[in-house]
């Protein structure tokens, strides 16, 4: 069994999920006593947004390169990035290791070209929605149509993200706003929906959603799984 190497905290609510998930997947597989050969570092997220919100994407990749550095020296074999919005400064991660990256859009884009499913909409954080970071790699490497909502949509599911799913709070009234949100992608031709932000997840399932959904949390943390137990 590889070690798998997570970078976390962005928000902690998530990396549980992650945590969660990877361990309860490998003792599926491997039954009994069987766990996750892990490693976490866990950054501060108030950092991570701040440099965010300043459009400061250098500053955030060297901060995640170093922890991508810590997992390496502490014997990861790989770097599980628990967040679809950091992605953006993967180049800065892979080029600061020798370890490989499992890239959150790889494996999701991966599994909806498996389900013969070519147009997608996108949820996530309005840099997820908005730039090319992530819609770009799936368009590109997967040859699927991006859909995202308009711009008062982008705004709602944005602040929930922020102001409440990383604060552990989930709201049945956002749930209902996302849920309407979706609907309005189905209307735009979307034939399922990505739920692209780790804690889309807390507040949205299969049951709650008009499309098929694909959550990024458990499809990275399969993932991960898969390249820990090849």
């Amino acid at each position: 069994m590889k070690t798998i190497g997570l970078i976390g905290g962005m928000s902690w609510e998530s990396s549980l999920e992650y945590y969660r998930l990877i361990n309860e997947e490998t003792k599926r597989r491997l039954g009994g006593l069987h766990s996750s050969k892990c490693v976490l570092v866990s950054v501060d997220f108030a950092e991570i947004e701040r440099f965010q919100a300043e459009g400061d994407w250098e500053a955030a990749g060297m901060a995640l390169a170093d922890a991508a550095r810590s997992l390496e020296k502490a014997g990861a074999d790989c770097v599980t990035l628990c967040t679809n919005t950091m992605h953006k400064v993967a180049d800065a991660i892979t080029s600061a290791v020798s370890i490989p990256l499992i890239h959150i859009a790889d494996v999701t884009g991966a599994k909806i070209l498996a389900d013969g499913c070519h147009t997608v909409g996108l949820l996530g954080t309005r840099y997820t929605m908005e730039q090319a970071f992530l819609k770009q790699r799936l368009e590109e490497k997967f040859g699927l149509r991006v859909i995202i909502p308009d711009e008062q949509n982008r705004q709602i599911v944005h602040q929930v993200i922020y102001d409440e799913l990383c604060l552990g709070q989930v709201l049945p009234v956002s749930r209902r706003e996302y849920q309407r949100i979706i609907r309005e992608l189905k209307s735009s031709g979307a034939k399922a929906v990505i739920l692209g932000c780790t804690e889309i997840e807390l507040l949205i399932k299969q049951e709650d959603s008009d499309l098929p959904v694909y959550p990024t949390t458990t499809l990275h943390a399969m993932g991960a799984v898969d390249f820990a137990l090849a």
